[in-house]
């Protein structure tokens, strides 16, 4: 009794090394200092990462002139290069990591587990369809390709849902559900694929590879403006997505509309995974990772929605420098890259998982 006495004595002397509640005119809010330190270093990080990336190419620009023509000074060629060429990739980039991350972190909380991302539960694979129908059935264009990418992962998440429901939808059995229609999925994206001539074929495996080449203004604001919609509505849902952490009967006994909250939050997922699908192709393992890593590093309960926003951010770009620069004169799609780094992450998750017992 007495040392678990201390041990409660020390935790309750360290805790408020970590949170620091600061109050102004009668509003209280709790700062996690680690989490807050994470997230500003992880945005200096994708900061830093963007402005290598951007001074990156076949015509190099060092670091000062890439800041200098950012801020309006360049030269007119720098200009063209920076602003035209590379800065809309980089912004692409970005989003799309952060929206991957925020989806993951949704899935990953909702389902109460580590394997409940969209790559697991088959958002990516039903956006691909999506494409697959518009490139090999319709001939599409960029922008319907983009638009049938949306489509298909939300009817696959609607689908996803439905069959998962059965008094509410509730963990394993949401993960289990969308491996199975995963499967269906990636099935009829094979029979699409055999039935398209070899000029499609060719243009649907570069787009499922996922990658950012040729990404412009025209994916940037889209993807943004979504974005600037989403993000502040998840937000505003945190509160209760921490208390679905604990059990919908906690949740009910604490006042949280459970099945409401948690179709929002869901829809807000399936759309920030669709349209980062739709903007850059289906980039794996990314809604995956960030989310656990970055409860890795801030050591903080919840569903560290913004610490995951940063981490998918700084990871895609990192991963992007990393598909141009580290193969030599190979430049690879992202998606490879992403997809060799997460698929490794995913097998030390299982052998964590099942080492654990809970798999």
């Amino acid at each position: 009794m007495k040392s678990t006495q201390g041990q409660n004595a020390a935790a309750g002397s360290a805790q408020p090394l970590r949170i620091r509640a600061v109050r102004s005119r009668g509003l209280s809010v709790r700062l996690d200092v680690r989490a807050l330190t994470v997230v500003v270093l992880l945005i200096v990080a994708a900061l830093v990462a963007s402005v290598v990336l951007i001074g990156t190419g076949d015509f190099p620009i060092p670091a000062a002139d890439v800041i200098r023509t950012l801020m309006g000074n360049g030269d007119p060629g720098q200009e063209f290069i920076v602003n035209e060429l590379r800065l809309p990739r980089v912004f692409v980039g970005l989003l799309v990591g952060a929206a991957l991350g925020l989806g993951g972190a949704l899935f990953q909380s909702i389902s109460r587990n580590p394997l409940g991302s969209p790559d697991v539960l088959g958002l990516g694979q039903g956006s691909t369809a999506g494409a697959l129908i518009m490139i090999v059935l319709f001939k599409g264009s960029a922008l319907q390709v983009a638009g049938g990418s949306l489509v298909g992962g939300l009817v696959t998440g609607l689908a996803i849902y439905v069959l998962a429901w059965k008094r509410g939808v509730h963990g394993y059995r949401l993960v289990l559900v969308g491996i199975g229609v995963s499967a269906v999925v990636t099935a009829v994206n094979g029979y699409l694929l055999t039935k398209a001539d070899l000029v499609d074929a060719a243009r649907a495996i570069v787009w499922m590879t996922g990658s950012l080449n040729g990404r412009g203004w025209e994916q940037v604001w889209p993807l943004l403006g979504l974005c600037a919609v989403l993000v502040p509505l998840v937000l505003a849902n945190a509160r209760p997505l921490r208390m679905l952490e604990m059990g919908d009967d906690v949740a009910y006994a604490l006042g949280v509309r459970v099945e409401r909250t948690r179709m929002v939050l869901m829809l807000a997922a399936v759309l920030l995974t669709a349209a980062a699908t739709a903007a850059a192709g289906p980039v794996s393992f990314v809604a995956l990772t960030a989310p656990q890593l970055a409860r890795r590093l801030t050591r903080s309960p919840g569903p560290n929605l913004v610490p995951a926003m940063c981490m998918g951010a700084a990871l895609l770009i990192v991963a992007d420098w990393a598909s141009q620069r580290a193969f030599g004169a190979d430049q690879l799609p992202v998606g490879v890259v992403t997809g060799v780094l997460g698929g490794v992450y995913l097998l030390w998750l299982l052998v964590t998982e099942r080492k654990a017992g809970r798999i």
